[in-house]
């Protein structure tokens, strides 16, 4: 893939914090290499402490790297700082505003940070694509937390950078504002803004990103679309539920390792590559039962995400 097909490009990326007050040297990068596309929506997962801040960090000109190299949307961040801060926003994870500025003079007082000339500055236009042109005026301290993330990101949008990293967007959020912020995070990247996400939700890795990285310890993992990741687990739940509830597991079925739930259903964690639906179900044919119904369950990224992570322990 070429520099200008890639929003980030990472080659072995180290970050070693210098040993304190007797603690060792702390290898937080371990020389990391990543490579985002343009246009995508990337998931950086990982759990406390895997490296992905440190990565961020790193990026956004705020932690100075140890070793490797990174560009920011073909700009070396050594070579070429000032067009790599410029070309990414960051939306933090922690909320923090002035309380008696407004959402107005904050885009206003960013974009002053950043050298926009005032004839240059979309701060209404940003703030109407954030459904926050109607709170312009107001005292932040005023806004709710929705309105508080959503002005975060228009913080990070105010210089109209290609990348925009979201940390741990809807960290603490209800169900119905983290839905809402997938539909913000999906219309920035229809406009074609690149979208890096870090999260701990999963779920949400799983229903936004197009490629997933996986950090533990320093180190990438794994790397791979989602749908990929998600393909390495040949393994499958199905649930039978029999016109009547069994008491007991007929002992063809008990062979293949399927058990009863309290409610008397068959339940039998199976891989595909090694029996199939169909012979499972010819099974429960021969052991008479008759089906009422039946469900199957797919593996998840929380199953790749657990398998990956518990191999590697410090």
């Amino acid at each position: 893939m070429t520099d200008q097909q890639l929003a980030l490009e990472i080659q072995g990326l180290k970050k070693i914090y210098a040993s304190s007050k007797g603690e060792p040297a702390k290898h937080a990068l371990k020389g990391i290499d990543l490579s985002v596309r343009r246009g995508s929506i990337f998931g950086l997962l990982g759990p406390n402490g895997a490296g992905k801040s440190t990565t961020i960090n790193i990026l956004a000109g705020l932690v100075k790297k140890s070793a490797g190299t990174a560009s920011v949307w073909g700009f070396d961040i050594d070579d070429q700082p000032r067009n790599a801060k410029a070309s990414i926003g960051i939306v933090p994870q922690e909320i923090y505003f002035d309380a008696f500025f407004s959402p107005r003079e904050m885009l206003e007082l960013q974009a002053g940070f950043y050298g926009i000339s005032v004839s240059d500055r979309r701060t209404d236009e940003i703030l109407e694509a954030m459904s926050l042109l109607d709170k312009a005026d107001s005292y932040t301290r005023h806004l709710s937390g929705g309105m508080k993330r959503r002005l975060l990101v228009a913080k990070a949008m105010v210089h109209n950078p290609p990348i925009l990293v979201l940390d741990e967007p809807t960290a603490g959020v209800d169900v119905e504002l983290r839905q809402n912020l997938w539909n913000y995070v999906r219309k920035l990247n229809t406009l074609g803004v690149t979208i890096v996400l870090t999260t701990h939700y999963l779920e949400e890795a799983e229903e936004l990103c197009d490629e997933i990285a996986i950090i533990n310890h320093g180190e990438v993992v794994a790397c791979d679309s989602t749908a990929n990741l998600l393909s390495q687990l040949d393994e499958k739940v199905i649930t039978i539920r029999p016109t009547s509830p069994l008491s007991q597991m007929p002992e063809v079925l008990k062979k293949i390792g399927a058990r009863l739930n309290k409610g008397g259903d068959i339940v039998l964690q199976f891989s595909p590559s090694h029996i199939s639906i169909g012979k499972i179900l010819q099974k429960v044919q021969n052991a008479s039962i008759e089906i009422a119904d039946l469900s199957t369950q797919e593996s998840d990224l929380e199953d790749i995400f657990l398998q990956i992570t518990s191999h590697k322990k410090t």
